[in-house]
Formats: C-alpha cells, sequence, structure tokens
C-alpha cells in the first residue's frame, strides 16, 4: 500500500512554499500528498501581496475527507494563519489519528510579510505543541515561541527546553538563520541535545526551505524513520533542492524539489 503524508497549509500562487513546496517534497519522497489548505496567498518571490485564511469549519471538512478516506502515515502543519484554526486544527488531530504530527509553526515569509495571526502565538503555546510530536522553528520563530531572545548557542538551547515544556515530543531549532559556516540544526529530545551539521549551499533560491525541511522530516517519518535519522536526510534534500534551483523569480527565488538527483 503507498505511503501517504497529510499537510495542513497555506497555498503559495509562486509555488515555492506552502501546500505546493510540501507536496511536492513528498512525491520527491516516493509519499503520497494529502492537503486541507488553511489559506490563500497572492504571492511570488518577492512579496506577498494578499492573504485570504479560509474559515476553520473548511479546513476541519478538508481533514475530515481526508482521513475518514485515506489511511495517513504522517502529518505536517504549516501555515495555519489565526487561532481559530490553530485550535480546531489540533482538535481534530487529536481525535482523529495517532500519525506523527510535525509543527512547521510559520509565522513570516521569506519577503519578511506576517503569515500569523499575533493571538495565534498563545494558541500554538496551548492548544497545538502538547500533542505534536515534533517542531520545527526557525530561529526567530524559536524566539517567538520561546519568549526570550536567541543569539547565542546557548540560547538555542534554552529555547529548545522552553518549547519543550509545552509538551511537545521533539524540538528542532533550524540554523539557517544562524551567522554561521555552516547549518547546524539542533534537535532537543528527552532532555538530550543533538546538533546535526551540514554544509551551506550559496545561492539566493531558498524560497520555502523551513516548509521544505519540515516536510522532507514528515516524509521520512511516514516512510518509518526516526527522527535522528530523518533530519540529515532532509538536510540533504533540501541542499540539493537548492542546488538544483530552476532560477525563476526576482527575489530568494524556488527550489528544485524534483530536480534532486
Amino acid at each position: 500500500m503507498p505511503v501517504t503524508a497529510l499537510t495542513i497549509a497555506g497555498s503559495d500562487s509562486g509555488g515555492g512554499a506552502g501546500i505546493q513546496a510540501d507536496l511536492k517534497t513528498f512525491a520527491a519522497h516516493g509519499v503520497y500528498g494529502l492537503s486541507a489548505i488553511t489559506a490563500v496567498t497572492a504571492q511570488n518571490t518577492q512579496v506577498v501581496s494578499a492573504v485570504q485564511v479560509l474559515k476553520p469549519s473548511l479546513v476541519i471538512e478538508q481533514i475530515g475527507a481526508v482521513i475518514t478516506d485515506f489511511p495517513v502515515q504522517a502529518v505536517k502543519t504549516g501555515m495555519l494563519g489565526n487561532a481559530a484554526i490553530v485550535e480546531a486544527v489540533a482538535r481534530v488531530i487529536r481525535g482523529a489519528t495517532q500519525a506523527p504530527l510535525v509543527v512547521d509553526p510559520v509565522m513570516v515569509a521569506k519577503s519578511g510579510d506576517r503569515l500569523l495571526d499575533e493571538r495565534a502565538l498563545a494558541a500554538f503555546l496551548t492548544h497545538l505543541l502538547p500533542v505534536a510530536d515534533v517542531v520545527t522553528p526557525n530561529i526567530p520563530e524559536a524566539e517567538a515561541l520561546a519568549g526570550i531572545a536567541v543569539r547565542t548557542p546557548e540560547d538555542q538551547r534554552e529555547a529548545a527546553r522552553r518549547i519543550a515544556a509545552t509538551g511537545v515530543g521533539a524540538v528542532i531549532i533550524k540554523g539557517g538563520h544562524a551567522d554561521t559556516r555552516d547549518i547546524v540544526d539542533l534537535l532537543f529530545q528527552g532532555g538530550t541535545f543533538t546538533e546535526f551539521r551540514h554544509e551551506r549551499v550559496p545561492g539566493t533560491s531558498t524560497h520555502g526551505t523551513g516548509c521544505t525541511f519540515s516536510a522532507a522530516i514528515t516524509a521520512q517519518l511516514a516512510l518509518g524513520r526516526g527522527i535522528k535519522l530523518a533530519i540529515p536526510l532532509a538536510q540533504a534534500y533540501v541542499a540539493e533542492a537548492i542546488r538544483n534551483a530552476p532560477g525563476l523569480g526576482k527575489g530568494h527565488g524556488p527550489m528544485g524539489h524534483l530536480q534532486v538527483r
């Protein structure tokens, strides 16, 4: 039987991030992608010009339609838009499936445009993270979730501890925003820290890297791999997707999700 994964996220009209990036990433890993759209955005590689968040009831209908008809081996959330959707997704996922849940707490687009309602932050901490298996914040997102500034490696560790205190199973703080030669992604799980180092690939085709990384993690979990094996495999996939970028757009361009060798 084919392996499947469900992404609950926003639509990126430029195709580089969000639902589109997730589904391409799932396909590249041989995983059949299912989706529930939370918001429609008008965006390209330079700007998000409009956002329309869907009604929570419609989001839940999409999730229900999928879960009642398909076996789901893993679930990922991306852009959720507002507190009402965060709470609704947490409630339905908790009651409907035992599949691993990966939360990518999407708050700001690569262009700098905000993608999350301010009130949704508390909903993440109170409702969604306690039922999640993995959360994958970048450094700015980790700062928001932990309520502290993250400037040093020890700051990252303290942020991870605070985020883990919500009840989430594992915290992966992505190191792409850090001013380091290599990218170091930090895993905190079961009271233990593990660093995963990977070469930083030069270039500006980095639109959707966060979505893609968390989607690759989700695909690996759906395939039955553990988190410590999933992380380096996801790192390698993102690096190759950047190397094989199609060179589209005038800003931070999309990656080559389906051109990975």
